[in-house]
């Protein structure tokens, strides 16, 4: 790209709905002032801010001869940050083409993530290892953040919608394959750590700079505890996938919220969580350590029908998605703009804290908060324009539009 492109955030008093930027936006003339906005900083909800791009990032001060935009009465946030995420727009992160790919990556960058991890489902260990290497070259290009390999490494009992006959223990050696095919780019590895080899891999990938999480996991409250205590650093969609709380026996959930250092990931869409359920882990966990993901499939901004994830049918309905076979619930149709909407408007989270767990929270995580993930000087322009009722209007990353909000 250009070294300027162009670099705006969304209108305030805009009005009627945002359009697809062209396929391919040309560069803006001058940078841009982003004035007017109800913006969430680090700090907190600042009235009447003024944001300045210039290039592809923000800038400290106004860019000379820079256009002024009107943002009065709309929220100005940062791009959102997905670390679980299977696919969108029909196609497949886990068997898709470079281009089926990027068609899912660009389904939900309209939605507003702007930095997205790509998850893999269970498959066999060479077919994952091919499409890792896939994935990679998209890394490399800059199109996606890395990988995420949920499964093969996962107990049959809490298998959730991927397939038994596929399921391994995590043999390190194995696990270090999937590693080194991502060439670099492995971000995530879920593991049910009881099984054996479980320890013994979290260790390795700890060791490789590479996140182990605890998840679709049938472990005790102590065999967790021995997992992070080992290195595991996530819970893989908490609550889903794994043994409820028991007095008696509290199981990988009080592990995972009780410890500062694990991240727990939500799924809000309604769906896999009741609303006190997401309340709990807020108040338990805090809201730095909380991370809204999608754990979206191919469905998610495709409508309803019948989708495969992995090897498995799915059938869609009113939005939820589920096995054909058996009905379990089968990743989610969500994009990250619904979750954020639904935070504020129906569990009545603080925007703030709604917004680290989509933007700061899993960009830390990453390692990549020195460029993405708040509205700050010298980060990637990744921004995001909301009207007051919380519904996107613009999508901005790195500069440029994806989603071009409508001008008043």
């Amino acid at each position: 790209m250009a070294a300027k492109e162009p670099h705006y955030s969304a209108p305030a008093g805009a009005r009627g709905t945002a359009r697809p930027a062209p396929t391919d936006p040309q560069p803006a003339d001058h940078g841009l002032v982003l004035s007017g906005a109800r913006a969430v900083l680090p700090t907190g909800v600042v009235e009447n801010a003024r944001i300045s791009v210039e290039g592809t990032r923000i800038a400290a001060d106004a860019p000379e001869n820079a256009q002024v935009v009107d943002l009065t009465g709309h929220w100005l946030l940062p791009g959102f940050v997905d670390i679980h995420n299977h696919g969108g727009g029909g196609a497949s992160f886990s068997s898709g083409t470079a281009e089926q790919v990027l068609t899912g990556v660009r389904t939900h960058r309209a939605h507003g993530t702007t930095t997205l991890v790509v998850s893999t489902v269970t498959d066999d260990m060479d077919v994952l290892a091919r499409q890792a290497g896939l994935l990679s070259e998209l890394a490399e290009q800059g199109e996606i953040a890395g990988i995420h390999f949920e499964g093969p490494f996962i107990s049959p009992c809490r298998k959730g919608a991927h397939s038994e006959a596929l399921l391994r223990h995590p043999d390190p050696a194995e696990v270090r394959k999937l590693v080194d095919a991502a060439r670099g780019h492995a971000k995530m590895v879920t593991l049910a750590t009881e099984l054996p080899g479980g320890i013994e891999s979290v260790r390795l990938l700890a060791e490789h700079g590479v996140i182990a999480a605890v998840g679709h996991t049938d472990a005790t409250y102590e065999q967790t505890v021995a997992a992070i205590d080992a290195g595991a650093t996530v819970a893989t969609h908490l609550y889903n996938a794994m043994p409820q709380i028991g007095h008696r026996a509290p199981g990988p959930i009080t592990a995972l919220l009780e410890d500062e250092r694990v991240t727990v990931e939500l799924i809000n869409d309604g769906t896999h969580l009741h609303p006190a359920a997401l309340q709990l882990a807020f108040h338990h966990a805090g809201p730095d350590r909380v991370a809204f993901i999608t754990d979206a499939m191919d469905a998610a901004g495709s409508g309803d029908g019948r989708f495969l994830l992995g090897p498995l049918e799915v059938d869609v309905t009113d939005g939820v998605a589920r096995l054909v076979d058996g009905g379990a619930i089968a990743g989610s149709t969500l994009t990250l703009d619904r979750a954020l909407r639904r935070a504020v408007t129906v569990d009545r989270l603080p925007v703030e804290h709604a917004v680290a767990a989509l933007s700061a929270n899993p960009a830390r995580l990453l390692g990549l908060y020195d460029r993405v993930g708040s509205l700050e000087p010298g980060k990637d322009a990744d921004l995001l324009v909301l009207d007051a009722d919380f519904t996107l209007k613009g999508v901005m990353r790195k500069g440029t539009w994806v989603v071009a909000p409508e001008l008043a």
